[in-house]
């Protein structure tokens, strides 16, 4: 057990909980309407809650198990069996590995969340995030980085996939389940109404901001250059594409938003992240400068030209920002364009089947959409019992 490692690792942890609680709970929450604001947040809290446990259970066996078969990781560490604090993971202690890891299998299903607010069954929430990430995010994670059939020696041969952080494990396959999730639910019956508070976005949005050192800093697993590198990158391309997505919104539009600058952070943070440990300064500022721009056109393309709700746009920011910083490691030279395409399309298509497919057994169970009224009066009251804001006080 290397100490430092150790001490960073608790640290980045740390980081990435502070990302869906409460960083990502104010960023969604502030976007809704007032009515809604609480079932975004009990939302991302019950996600966060629920993924601990089911990631304890059997999600870390599933990712990190020691099956060599390439598709899973098998039953072997479920409940943690057979690890105690002076078990290893490299240089660290692998209940640390375990709790840094828990962290992503929280926020990846978070993530989803901003497609379906205002307008879904809270019991269908829980229950399609929980079987989501056992049965699409675990498997992808094994595959990338658990050793299995997209790493270094799989199907691709002795270079396999290259994902730093995240950009093909959680945000294509967040942005992509969104994307279904909004097609599947319908827009919603109020689509004019703007964000209630661009104030909690902007905290929000700062919070994940300085989440992501940790989400990927952490990801270098050790307390050395390559993780300070990891850091330094991030926070050029989430500066860059800030930016440049305000820029591009004064050319479009004639006014700079607080809330589209502050999304064009989150479009760099989510673009550099499967790059942030294998390019420099230089291509960070590349990749953040494109992301802001590409990620707004994405915006601008899902709600206007293909009609579809996906309320904050998920695909648009995460979907497309992982993609496209996934394609940059190719075109730096840093990964094969065979691993980094191929790794795409296949848990593209993989993320897509089992989505539907889970969209149609849970919804068979529990309701998908919540009911007109419902979602007039505002979830908060309706499903929850409880309002953000008392005005008679």
């Amino acid at each position: 057990m290397n100490g430092a490692d150790t001490a960073w690792i608790i640290v980045a942890t740390a980081l990435v909980l502070f990302m869906t609680l409460p960083g990502l709970a104010l960023f969604y929450g502030g976007l809704v309407r007032a009515r809604n604001v609480l079932s975004v947040f009990m939302h991302c809290y019950a996600i966060a809650c629920l993924m601990s446990v089911l990631w304890f259970v059997i999600g870390y066996s599933i990712a990190f198990g020691s099956s060599d078969s390439g598709i899973w990781g098998g039953y072997d560490k479920m409940f943690l069996s057979g690890i105690t604090a002076d078990t290893l993971s490299g240089t660290l202690p692998e209940v640390l590995f375990f709790a840094f890891q828990m962290t992503f299998a929280i926020i990846t299903p978070a993530l989803i969340v901003g497609a379906y607010v205002e307008r879904v069954g809270f019991g269908f929430v829980l229950l399609f995030s929980g079987s989501w990430m056992l049965l699409c995010y675990a498997p992808v994670v094994h595959w990338v980085w658990g050793g299995g059939m997209l790493a270094d020696g799989g199907i691709f041969g002795e270079t396999g996939v290259r994902d730093f952080a995240g950009g093909i494990v959680v945000h294509e396959t967040a942005g992509l389940a969104a994307l279904i999730l909004a097609m599947f639910l319908g827009p919603r019956k109020n689509q004019t109404t703007p964000p209630h508070n661009p104030g909690y976005v902007m905290i929000g949005a700062a919070m994940l901001w300085v989440g992501w050192f940790g989400f990927n800093g952490g990801s270098q697993l050790a307390a050395d250059g390559g993780a300070a590198m990891a850091l330094t990158v991030t926070h050029i391309s989430a500066a860059t594409a800030s930016l440049s997505w305000a820029l591009w919104e004064k050319i479009k539009f004639g006014k700079a938003s607080l809330v589209g600058m502050v999304t064009g952070t989150i479009a760099g943070l989510a673009s550099i992240t499967p790059a942030s440990g294998f390019v420099g300064p230089v291509e960070a500022l590349v990749i953040g400068f494109v992301a802001g721009i590409l990620c707004q056109e994405a915006v601008n393309f899902i709600r206007n030209m293909l009609k579809i709700d996906d309320t904050l746009d998920v695909f648009a920011v995460h979907g497309v920002g992982g993609i496209f910083g996934t394609i940059m490691i190719a075109l730096f030279g840093a990964g094969s364009w065979a691993a980094q395409l191929g790794s795409l399309a296949i848990v593209g298509v993989f993320t897509i089947v089992v989505t539907v497919v889970l969209i149609f057994v849970c919804r068979a169970i529990t309701p998908l959409r919540v009911d007109e009224e419902t979602e007039v009066n505002g979830l908060d009251l309706m499903v929850h019992g409880e309002r953000a804001y008392d005005t008679a006080s």
